[in-house]
């Protein structure tokens, strides 16, 4: 049986609408490598790994030495006030920038007046600071590892991403192809309607069947297009909804084909045998475990905040009145900082990274039991499936010979119209329940694979 039916199907969708035998068949593998290659989807999962990555890489830049040129031009008086300095200078102030200050004085020519004037005259400074982080008792460290656990968490959940989009075409692509099908048994229901119709209005000229006969076969016939009609409708909607999954603004003007769907490795297992496949293979799982790496980081950089922080900062600078008349100037400085106190803010974001940790290791929780779940539904939706569509099969079977019997009895002139029409709508009936069942198992099987977390 499981041989026999994938060929009907195939047959469906091969000898489907005249119209569509011109349209251009879009495969499986094409939708699948559609959706992975253009899915918005995809691109916003991998623009947040960009993004977490770079900011790893800035957490990393306060660990390295840091440069800074600066160039500065003034154009000043220089009045000394009454009764201080020295005649003919004024003092002027430089300071270099970077994570280490450094700060000099430097002589600026003065016009030795103790009374206002409003001669100037030119200064001239240029100087570059290095300065470097010696040890802040891991606060840098802390964030740059949380930071690039922060990075690896998100490439987890685009792994997550990719495999979302993947089941979505999936499930979308077999229901594209079911309602394909359908739309093939509502043709064949109508082909046999409209054969009714030609022996009915024969037996009614004959005189062997009543005129109750020939209107019962025109209801036939125009319920069996309504059906036609509604199928090709949702084979369209279900096109519709295939690119949507693909990630495509586009046109439906294609056609689906009947897919080999494989059976899933291990499909027949417990859930307690798959539980621990589905574990280390799930990446948004593995995304919350990077996460509470991350806060325990997190945690660790924050207690720095307690002890000090040592840094050496070092300045060369050329200061004077005119490019040919500047004078060079070095410093070195050693900084140790120390927060004695600082409104106990220290205690309270140890205390919210405690307490943050806490609320992700209970969602860790939460989403193992979630993935238990996951993997009890489609292992058991397999199940149901692979039993409907045995089932399925038996009922087309014995509805077939159901409806060959009784168009033999209303052919032999025992049976009525009635009883013709009941025994092809029960054969259309079992017939579209039977696509329904089929790609049901498809789907349960595509639900198996994301619950394992296989792509």
């Amino acid at each position: 049986m499981r041989r026999i039916f994938p060929f009907f199907i195939a047959l469906c969708l091969l000898v489907g609408p005249a119209h569509a035998q011109q349209r251009r068949i879009l495969t499986f593998d094409e939708a699948l490598r559609i959706a992975r290659a253009t899915h918005p989807q995809l691109q916003v999962a991998h623009a947040q790994s960009e993004v977490a990555d770079a900011r790893s890489y800035e957490s990393r830049a306060a660990l390295l030495p840091q440069v800074n040129g600066s160039a500065s031009y003034q154009r000043t008086t220089n009045n000394l006030p009454s009764g201080g300095g020295s005649a003919g200078t004024s003092t002027a102030v430089g300071t270099g920038t970077g994570t280490g200050t450094s700060t000099g004085t430097t002589t600026v020519p003065s016009n030795g007046s103790s009374h206002g004037s409003f001669d100037t005259s030119n200064y001239f400074r240029f100087g570059v600071t290095a300065s470097q982080l010696i040890y802040d008792f891991g606060q840098t460290t802390g964030r740059w590892n949380a930071a690039k656990t922060t990075a690896r968490s998100q490439l987890d959940s685009e792994a997550r991403t990719a495999q979302q989009v993947s089941y979505n075409v999936r499930a979308a692509y077999y229901n594209a192809a079911a309602t394909y099908a359908l739309v093939k048994v509502a043709q064949d229901g109508l082909t046999n309607q409209e054969a009714h119709l030609v022996q009915a209005q024969g037996f009614v000229r004959a005189g062997t069947q009543p005129e109750i006969a020939l209107a019962q076969a025109l209801t036939n016939r125009a319920t069996a297009r309504v059906q036609l009609i509604t199928a090709q409708n949702g084979y369209d909607v279900a096109k519709a909804q295939l690119n949507q999954a693909m990630g495509v603004d586009g046109p439906i003007d294609y056609q689906v084909e009947a897919p080999v769907v494989e059976p899933v490795a291990d499909e027949e297992k417990s859930t307690d045998e798959l539980l621990p496949m589905a574990m280390k293979a799930r990446p948004d799982l593995q995304a919350m475990a990077d996460q509470i790496k991350a806060q325990e980081f997190t945690i660790s950089s924050t207690r720095g905040g307690y002890y000090p922080g040592l840094s050496a900062s070092t300045t060369l600078s050329d200061a004077g009145p005119a490019f040919d008349n500047l004078a060079w100037n070095w410093n070195a400085i050693l900084s140790l900082s120390w927060p004695i106190f600082g409104g106990g803010i220290t205690n309270q974001q140890v205390r919210e990274a405690r307490a943050t940790i806490s609320v992700l290791r209970g969602q860790y929780e939460i989403q193992r039991q979630q993935i238990r779940l996951d993997l009890e539904q489609a292992r058991l939706a397999v199940r149901a499936a692979k039993a409907s569509e045995e089932a399925t099969h038996e009922a087309v079977v014995n509805a077939r010979e159901q409806l060959r019997l009784a168009e033999g009895r209303y052919q032999a002139g025992v049976g009525n119209m009635i009883e013709l029409g009941d025994a092809q709508v029960a054969m259309t009936t079992a017939a579209a329940q039977e696509v329904q069942a089929h790609f049901g198992l498809a789907t349960s099987r595509a639900q198996l694979l994301l619950a394992l977390g296989q792509p």
